[in-house]
């Protein structure tokens, strides 16, 4: 049987089915809107393995090319790994539904969210997630949603809710927000410097728009929902939880005071074991349940020493931002680099500049782009102290560089002003906090120290929330372990004038519009101070590029011009790149770009294409050359490809007979223009050239 319910969005319909597609799966629901369809399927085991202490949770996105009417590049022909966007996409769908299933559930759970048709509605990510969430509901699994997403643009100052392709063009902002009835659980944002209070005003559209998904989602589930399985919560034996008080108490009052990350969680470590040797009895189970029951005990002192105290781990105020310390051009041959260390989080990060030659070439379902600016993310395990194998950037590697990427695009100048292709690596050296919001801040460094002329500085801070009942205490600059036991993970970037990127991940409900407001302003505060702190290491960009740096020299032609540079089959242009060295890139709009390292090959260059390109002028005196002889005068070449004819009657002031008397190919002879005509054909003219220089040098 299939069910379908519908609902309009801007004046279309959406619509969920489920039924019909995908039956075996434990819940399967198609989702569309407009042309754009995305199938979303979850499956979970029906039991768990023994002594798991997680939830083992995954969620894929994928796209089919054929939903774009396209065929795969390559050899294989065929969708290979997780490209950029399906991977963020990915984490997009994971991010909300991950703290909504209950505790107690350890099942393997996979949802999988296909694109099948892709129209230009620009929502296959927010369908992925509605779908998920409704896939879930009316299966058998525990859930408590559904969960909606839904987009917030902004145009001319007013708000647009799930702008199209082609509004995303004119957008200053666009917030991905995803939620349940009662609460927001993820944002996700780029903006260009809006402040805090659109910021909070978007929230508040989006979670009103959020309602309508919800509602549709429980339609839905009154139709088609099974009954959910039982989830039995763990039990612990009441014996056991006060032997592993009694032994853990003392020890972690103490040691989560230990300001050393690795000092602290090293003491942690021991005492957990040495509690586990002591009273598992080599059982898996009592096992898993002993580690649960630490990690209870030291997550509720640690978050009651930060209630009732305003005490955190490493002893500072609920306010406090760690210590900074910024390095710029500590690398001798890259273009920019910096070292941004805050407490025990650090990031090396070095900035390079190339040619548009050094360009990404984007193949995606909206089409094919070229991407200048890249930042790029390493999380290396010697950060943290471990030793493991080094594989490629995994999903978190590639969002947290994504968020650091698009919180400095917002500042990166246009090409016309800079046309770099721009990239940054921030390879995190420390980490204990928000090694993204380093990246952030080391990457502004690195660009200034480049010589990037950005339009403003960008700082990044993480903020935390403990809530206990009524009272709630927002963290500034939180450390690992209050991001693991705290309630909410929120990273804010901006300039002094404004808010740049949000992402904002909570565990609980209850988090009102006042909370985020307070959380947005004591972020700002905290991103004040640290562009503070980055401004005493380089206040603006570098008047100067990095002597290894490729210097790129930009000139206009008119664009009926550009075949000339080129020459037939591009014989013009390699000629001149063979004979400077220099990279050329020449646009459809007659901008060509001119890249060496060597100003005086890149001047060379600029002085051809500009020989090739100049029109000569009516009167004006030029020294050409003899290409061509004929009976009735000779051709004289003025100007790259350009010529004119000079008549024997021209040639000189007494009486020329045969013109070989006078003139032979290859000559150089001084010419002035006489006439130019409709056609554009020119008449030189040898003996009134000469009369005019001699009257100048009497």
């Amino acid at each position: 049987m299939v069910d379908r319910v519908e609902t309009l969005l801007r004046g279309k319909p959406m619509t969920l089915e489920t039924g019909r597609i995908a039956r075996q799966a434990s819940g399967a629901v198609v989702v569309q809107y407009g042309d754009t369809v995305v199938l979303a399927t979850v499956v979970a085991t029906k039991v768990e393995r023994p002594g798991q202490d997680f939830f083992p949770l995954t969620c894929d996105y994928l796209e089919k090319t054929y939903s774009a009417g396209k065929i795969p590049g390559g050899f294989f022909k065929r969708e290979g790994r997780l490209s950029e966007k399906e991977t963020l996409t990915s984490r997009l769908i994971d991010r909300p539904l991950r703290p909504l299933f209950p505790d107690g559930f350890l099942c393997e759970t996979q949802v999988i969210a296909n694109v099948l048709s892709f129209g230009e509605e620009n929502v296959s990510d927010l369908l992925a997630v509605i779908g998920a969430s409704a896939a879930i509901t009316i299966s058998d699994i525990p859930f408590n949603g559904p969960v909606s997403a839904v987009r917030i643009g902004r145009i001319n100052g007013e708000f647009v809710v799930n702008p199209s392709l082609k509004e995303m063009e004119e957008t200053t902002l666009d917030l991905t927000v995803a939620g349940t009835a009662d609460a927001i659980m993820m944002v996700e944002s780029w903006a260009r410097e809006v402040s805090e209070e659109v910021m909070l005003d978007a929230l508040e559209l989006a979670h009103e728009e959020i309602k309508k998904g919800v509602a549709l989602q429980k339609e839905l589930q009154a139709k088609a929902g099974l009954a959910k399985r039982e989830v039995k919560p763990i039990v612990f034996d009441p014996a056991l939880v006060e032997q592993v008080k009694a032994k853990a108490v003392a020890g972690i009052a103490g040691f989560i005071q230990i300001p050393n990350k690795t000092e602290r969680q090293k003491s942690l470590d021991k005492l957990k074991q040495e509690i586990s040797a002591e009273l598992s009895q080599d059982d898996l189970t009592r096992a898993r349940d002993i580690s649960i029951i630490f990690h209870d005990v030291e997550k509720d002192m640690v978050r009651k020493m930060i209630i009732e105290k305003g005490v955190r781990a490493d002893g500072r105020g609920v306010r406090q931002i760690r210590p900074i310390t910024c390095d710029v051009g500590i690398l001798p041959r890259v273009h920019g680099s910096a070292l941004f260390t805050r407490g025990e989080t650090q990031a090396l990060v070095a900035a390079t500049l190339g040619t548009s030659d050094d360009a990404q070439t984007i193949d995606a379902l909206e089409g094919t782009s070229s991407k200048t600016f890249m930042l790029h993310y390493n999380f290396p395990p010697y950060s943290v102290g471990e030793a493991r194998f080094l594989r490629g950037p995994g999903r978190r590697e590639i969002g947290h560089g994504a968020l650091a990427e698009k919180s400095i695009r917002q500042v990166i100048p246009t090409k016309e002003a800079f046309p770099y292709t721009i990239r940054i690596v921030s390879d995190i050296t420390e980490s204990n906090g928000s090694s993204s919001m380093a990246s952030v801040c080391g990457g502004t460094l690195s660009l200034m120290d480049a010589g990037v002329p950005i339009k403003s500085p960008v700082a990044g801070i993480a903020m935390g929330l403990i809530k206990e009942g009524d009272k709630c205490v927002v963290l500034s600059d939180i450390l690992g372990l209050e991001d693991h036991l705290g309630d909410m993970d929120f990273k804010v970037t901006g300039t002094r004038e404004g808010v740049c990127a949000l992402q904002m991940d909570i565990k609980i409900a209850g988090v009102d519009k006042s909370l985020m407001k307070d959380a947005l302003d004591q972020a700002k505060e905290g991103r004040l101070h640290i562009l503070g702190e980055m401004e005493k290491a380089l206040s603006a960009p570098r008047t100067t590029l990095s002597p290894y740096a490729p210097r790129i020299f930009t000139i206009y032609i008119k664009p009926d011009k550009i075949r000339e540079v080129i020459g037939s089959g591009g014989k013009v242009i390699r000629s001149i790149v063979e004979e400077t060295g220099c990279k050329i890139d020449i646009e459809d709009s007659g901008a060509i770009n001119i890249a060496s390292s060597d100003g005086a090959a890149a001047q060379r260059a600029i002085d051809i294409i500009q020989g090739i390109v100049m029109e000569p002028e009516l009167g004006k005196i030029y020294k050409g050359k003899v290409k061509k002889i004929m009976d009735f005068g000779a051709f004289v070449e003025i100007l790259p490809g350009t010529d004119g004819l000079l008549h024997v009657s021209q040639i000189a002031e007494h009486r020329v007979t045969n013109v070989t008397d006078e003139l032979k190919e290859g000559d150089e002879v001084m010419v002035k223009v006489l006439e130019i005509d409709r056609q554009g054909k020119i008449r030189l003219s040898a003996k009134e050239a000469a009369r005019e220089l001699k009257a100048k040098e009497s």
